[in-house]
């Protein structure tokens, strides 16, 4: 994976972390353990430190940065969607933001909200917990149900099992030329866990 130190300061990735080898990381970055960061994230600690939880997500094409002394969190068990971008600001625990959505400087969201895909959260915004956020500039419409929650802890379930996948099974092979006949497809258990290809 592209890790690089800048001013001294090297990465922090736990071995029980995956981080795929096109994204990239620079400098004041610390991971906790069992996170995922997707294809094409980019995670840049050359002025503010970049912090990303136990059991949090960033996904694919993903940006986090911030200025200096600031830092950019997400808690534990966050969920970046792809496409996001977060600049200084803090997701806290077990929230999700969605694709395409971006969350500026300062900008604070509440534990066990959802950003909505496409939303811009303003500088120094302060969403409150278990809440549904949309919108341009986004703004806190409702109260999430206990089921919305449970629907997003699962998704974030599902790419805590995509870290033992990927450390276990993911590596870059020659494509086929065809389709090979009776081709499997991906089937998965009550745990999230692929079933045997067999």
């Amino acid at each position: 994976m592209p890790v690089y130190q800048i001013d001294g300061l090297t990465p922090v990735v736990p071995e029980e972390s995956y981080v795929h080898p096109t994204a990239v990381l620079i400098g004041d970055v610390i991971l906790g353990k069992g996170v995922y960061v997707g294809p094409n994230a980019s995670l840049r600690g050359d002025f503010g430190r970049i912090v990303v939880k136990d059991g949090a997500n960033i996904q694919d094409n993903c940006v986090m940065h911030g200025f200096p002394e600031q830092d950019t969190v997400v808690e534990e068990d966050g969920h970046i969607g792809h496409s996001a971008i977060l600049h200084g600001c803090v997701i806290r625990r077990n929230a999700l933001v969605g694709m395409n959505a971006v969350v500026m400087d300062g900008a604070v969201i509440g534990e066990n909200s959802i950003v909505g895909a496409a939303a811009f959260v303003k500088a120094k915004a302060e969403m409150p917990a278990n809440h549904l956020i949309i919108g341009s500039p986004a703004k806190a419409i409702r109260e999430l149900s206990a089921q919305e929650i449970e629907w997003k802890m699962q998704g974030t379930r599902e790419y805590q099992v995509l870290v033992e996948r990927c450390k276990l099974t993911m590596h870059q092979v020659e494509p086929l030329r065809e389709e090979e006949p009776g081709r499997k497809r991906l089937e998965f258990d009550e745990n999230l866990r692929p079933k045997s290809a067999g």
